[in-house]
Formats: C-alpha cells, sequence, structure tokens
C-alpha cells in the first residue's frame, strides 16, 4: 500500500516543485502573473490594507509552503518559504487564533484532538523539514475548544519512522 501511495504521489509532487521557483519571484510583480506561473494560492486571506495573505502549501504530504502579502492593487511583496522554525516563531508573539495561523502558514498536514479528555487540545500538524534536513511535523496546539493558541514544539513525522514500517523516501 505504501508503495502505490508513493507512486500516486510522484505526480502530484512533481507538479508542486515547480514552486521551489516561485520565492525567486521580484517583489512587485502583479498577482495574476504569479498564478499564471505558479498556480492559484492554497490560501487567500484578507488584510486590513486591502491586500491579501496568500499561501501556496505542498501539505498534506509535501514539507514546503511560500506564502506572502499582496498590496491592494494586487502587487506580490517578497514570497518566503515559512515552514521553517524561525517563521513559526510569529507564534511567539501576541495571541493567534487558528483562523490566523490558517491564513499564515496555510492549510495543516493533520488536525486532531490529543490528551485525555478533561484536558484535550486541538493539534494542527505541518509536516516540514526542520533545519531544512529533518522530516519533522511542528504541532501548534489550539486549545480544547480548537481557536486560540497554546504552544507548539516540533517532533519527528513518523511517516519516515524505519522501525515503524513505512518510509516514503
Amino acid at each position: 500500500m505504501i508503495r502505490s501511495l508513493k507512486i500516486a504521489l510522484v505526480p502530484v509532487m512533481l507538479a508542486l516543485s515547480g514552486c521551489a521557483g516561485i520565492a525567486t519571484t521580484p517583489p512587485g510583480t502583479p498577482l495574476a502573473e504569479v498564478e499564471a506561473k505558479f498556480g492559484k494560492p492554497t490560501i487567500a486571506c484578507p488584510l486590513s490594507n486591502g491586500g491579501q495573505r496568500l499561501v501556496w502549501s505542498t501539505q498534506p504530504m509535501g514539507q514546503y509552503a511560500w506564502g506572502t502579502r499582496t498590496t491592494p492593487d494586487g502587487k506580490v511583496g517578497q514570497i518566503d518559504q515559512i515552514l521553517t522554525d524561525e517563521h513559526f516563531r510569529v507564534l511567539d508573539t501576541g495571541t493567534w487564533t487558528a483562523e490566523q495561523v490558517l491564513c499564515e502558514f496555510g492549510p495543516p498536514a493533520e488536525r486532531e484532538m490529543v490528551g485525555m479528555p478533561s484536558v484535550a487540545q486541538m493539534v494542527w500538524s505541518y509536516r516540514y523539514r526542520q533545519e531544512f534536513v529533518f522530516y519533522s511535523l511542528m504541532y501548534v496546539y489550539l486549545g480544547k475548544d480548537g481557536k486560540q493558541v497554546t504552544r507548539y514544539h516540533p517532533g519527528p513525522d513518523p511517516l519516515y519512522d524505519p522501525n515503524k514500517g513505512y518510509t516514503l523516501r
């Protein structure tokens, strides 16, 4: 089954690997040009200034996502790889809601409740390459009601654990 999953994912991953060049897009490029070359973003959230927060993501199986903000007239800003330890640290600033996390990082690879019923929390897991090397998940805890970030931390991605009998390399 894992072999067939790998085979089925190859065309998807090849199509998305073109997004790697998206980070070389010069700021000020019209969004229409970016979408023509790299496709529509996975997530588009309106900003208070009339622009948008955009994320192109390879979740749930990929480890990369790119994000930018547009101006009100539809020009992109700097496009950055956002699934990094450094970028996840923005969660240390202020109070983050689930909607803000979705707009900042795109959709998570997994969403699940964890913990005993009295202390259960919603956890969103993002696949990424920790230090651009290690297959990891960033676990973002959103509290029992799933509405506000309470903490986050990285951990190894079990899909790449050879001791579990499945490795997607």
